[in-house]
């Protein structure tokens, strides 16, 4: 199980800390669900998360205000006895004082933002999402080509990140070399990052160790990126029989989602930078609902059947 600790929610958000805020690299949140606790404060506690990150906005606050302050501390002192890794005041409205005094006396942090409650709730769900995704790593290159995050695999020797060099010099961007992360943060999406020890750095058998930020700019680089299409690189088999013309459709499984792939045999004078290009815009082409490969088959059956009714007639 992965999590985050309130000290990075504070960060990633710029969140300003009320009250409660002691040991903050020790609390963490351990899933992207929220909540608001408008119930909660009305009395209702049945299926309530105590792992999740409780958001208040201004309807709670209104809410708050139209009671007693007498009655306001007990909804809040119950509400704190939960537990929960931190409460968010949104809209920059005001906190009151038995909030702040119930937090102090329960340990769980208070922060405040003068963002607007949706926009804040979509930007931290978002957040952790990604932060607590499920991931595995593999031994590989994720570039960007043409907008296509491109996840290039095979042993260890055959030009993967010679290719991505290539591709870097062409224009295209770099997000991992060596080691990429996968994320899986929604059940048709996965996510690829780079360790960030090793982020922006490639090695090139013969130079060594390459910082691609610096040597070809920012623009050549990219933190992560959405994994549309696994190229598989493997030396050229004599014995092997491979596709020529793409009428089937292969997946790589990674997280229990079905990613297309190619398996591109590697030989001298094949340049791969042009084959990966070239198999990043055809797959766009697929998910735009072009197949050139069923297009031609469709012509060449085609033309057989016209053929074959000359024949009969």
């Amino acid at each position: 199980m992965f999590s985050v600790t309130i000290r990075e929610l504070i960060e990633e958000f710029q969140l300003e800390e009320v009250s409660g805020c002691k040991k903050l690299d020790e609390k963490l949140v351990t899933t992207a669900d929220v909540n608001r606790p408008g119930l909660q404060f009305a009395g209702y506690f049945e299926y309530f998360g105590t792992d999740r990150v409780q958001i208040v906005g201004k309807g709670e606050t209104a809410y708050l205000e139209s009671i007693g302050s007498e009655e306001r501390y007990k909804r809040l002192d119950k509400f704190f006895e939960c537990g929960f890794p931190c409460m968010v005041v949104a809209r920059g409205l005001e906190i009151f004082p038995e909030m702040i005094e119930v937090s102090e006396k329960h340990s769980i942090p208070v922060l405040k933002t003068d963002d607007i409650t949706s926009r804040f709730m979509s930007g931290l769900i978002r957040y952790l999402n990604v932060q607590l995704a499920p991931r595995i790593s593999r031994h590989g290159v994720l570039v960007e080509v043409y907008g296509e995050g491109i996840l290039i695999l095979g042993e260890s020797g055959v030009g993967k990140s010679e290719t991505a060099l290539e591709l870097v010099k062409r224009g295209h961007r770099l997000v991992a070399d060596d080691v990429v992360e996968l994320r899986k943060v929604s059940d048709k999406t996965l996510v690829g990052t780079a360790p960030d020890i090793i982020r922006h750095f490639m090695e090139i058998r013969g130079i060594g160790i390459l910082d691609v930020k610096n040597l070809y700019g920012v623009g050549s680089v990219k933190m992560t990126e959405n994994i549309n299409l696994v190229i598989n690189l493997e030396l050229w088999d004599e014995k092997k029989s491979y596709d020529r013309l793409g009428l089937v459709e292969e997946y790589t499984d990674i997280l229990g989602i079905k990613i297309p792939s190619l398996n591109i045999p590697v030989r001298p004078g094949r340049n791969l930078a042009i084959i990966v290009e070239v198999a990043a815009m055809n797959n766009r082409q697929k998910k735009m609902g072009y197949n050139a490969a069923r297009v031609l088959n469709d012509r060449v059956l085609g033309e057989i059947n016209n053929n074959a009714g000359k024949e009969n007639a």
